[in-house]
């Protein structure tokens, strides 16, 4: 008799047709569909570092196919924006990169700066400095923390813990908050460095660059931390620039691209700090990539309590920028004029720009278009975790399932900054 030819249009209809097939049919069906497995990760799982899911296509242990899932994060971030004056959108900033709250207020206020054609004094520059390099050791602490638990290594992350604290520390005696800082305005701070805050950033930075050596000396040279990362998850020079990376995942490939550098901003350029990069771009170059640049934010850190300059940290135009308190309830103008800043909102001119900082996870940039007034017309968010994300179905694929936490750490994605 001649063979039985099928026509297979879902995993329903190969199930259902399995069900009528002989033995040595149903074999030779086996050989020419292949044993699949299809397997959730996600959206809520410890090793997904947030709401992300992905949908795994496994042969046995090996990955055939990963498809990230994103979205279960979305907040509209982008719209909520264009119905809100400029200054009442930086506590929303705040939740973007929630590791790194202060250098997402930075970015933000930067971009409306830009386009008001504005330009801080150099105080409230190096201010911003400063709150942008401890965001960077903050985030690249946990980020090392929660991979080097991803590969099985415990004690990193306590260690890290400790020293994230520290910084906590510091945010709470700076701004008042220790996570949703909402420090920055349009314009400059909310208010200049407290008393006793430079000597304990000083004696930060004296405790974690032995903290840093430690976490080195445990698992940078750990066979079994090398093994799981060493030729996982490798992202070469033309792929990362192909699915536009940014930050240390970018520069773990090999490509010395930093914006600080590139495009110097905050006079970043009148510091002395170097830019680590990877030459295989594996898992394991990205950690050692982190881990550098929280060294090198150290030395950025020192350098700007060495040449703190004084005098004023925002801006002067007093009709964009908010008046003394005391002023304000002393004399009728400032009164006035803070009554319609805060009705109104800034007096924007109309226009179109766009900002970008290197961010912890990468750049970080905001376009603004601007019709006049005290709201953005449009505003839009490029957020380095979206695109560093992109690259998950390039280079999962072939690894085995356990390998998939290892390479999800290194990229060191946060959700919130995704979705948004």
């Amino acid at each position: 008799m001649a063979p039985t030819t099928f026509e297979f249009e879902s995993p329903d209809t190969i199930g259902r047709t399995r069900q009528h097939l002989d033995a040595s049919a149903q074999g030779a069906l086996s050989d020419q569909l292949g044993e699949k497995l299809i397997l959730n990760m996600g959206p809520s799982h410890p090793a997904t570092h947030g709401v992300l899911r992905l949908v795994l296509e496994l042969d046995g242990e090996t990955l055939t196919k990963a498809t990230p899932e994103i979205g279960y994060l979305h907040r509209g971030s982008e719209k909520i924006a264009e119905n809100m004056q400029y200054n009442q959108f930086v506590p929303y900033t705040d939740r973007l990169d929630y590791l790194a709250p202060l250098a997402n207020n930075v970015a933000y206020a930067m971009a409306v700066e830009k386009l008001m054609g504005w330009e801080l004094p150099a105080r409230g520059k190096a201010i911003r400095v400063i709150c942008s390099e401890m965001a960077r050791i903050s985030s690249h602490l946990l980020g090392l923390g929660c991979f080097a638990m991803d590969t099985g290594a415990m004690t990193v992350f306590l260690y890290v813990m400790a020293e994230r604290e520290k910084v906590y520390n510091l945010c709470e005696l700076l701004t008042g908050a220790r996570l949703t800082t909402s420090y920055t305005r349009i314009g400059g701070q909310v208010r200049d460095l407290p008393e006793g805050f430079i000597p304990q950033l000083t004696r930060f930075l004296d405790d974690v660059l032995p903290v840093v050596d430690e976490i080195s000396a445990l698992i940078s040279r750990n066979r079994i931390f090398v093994d799981r990362t060493k030729d996982i998850g490798v992202i070469s020079r033309e792929m990362a620039i192909d699915y536009s990376l940014t930050g240390p995942n970018l520069r773990g490939s090999g490509i010395d691209h930093d914006l600080r550098k590139c495009q110097p901003y905050l006079d970043y350029d009148k510091y002395d700090f170097d830019v680590p990069v990877g030459t295989v771009g594996d898992s394991y170059d990205r950690y050692y990539v982190r881990l550098e640049e929280v060294r090198q934010s150290v030395r950025i850190l020192r350098q700007v309590i060495e040449k703190l300059p004084s005098g004023p940290v925002n801006v002067a135009d007093p009709k964009n920028f908010r008046s003394d308190k005391r002023e304000v309830l002393t004399k009728m103008e400032e009164l006035i004029n803070h009554f319609l800043l805060y009705t109104e909102g800034v007096k924007a001119p109309a226009g179109e720009v766009y900002f970008a900082a290197e961010n912890p996870k990468g750049e970080l940039g905001f376009y603004v278009n601007s019709v006049g007034g005290g709201s953005p017309h449009r505003l839009k968010i490029h957020s380095p975790s979206f695109c560093n994300l992109a690259v998950l179905p390039e280079i999962l694929k072939g690894h085995l399932i356990g390998d998939v936490p290892a390479i999800l750490g290194s990229l060191d994605f946060v959700m919130g900054e995704c979705d948004r």
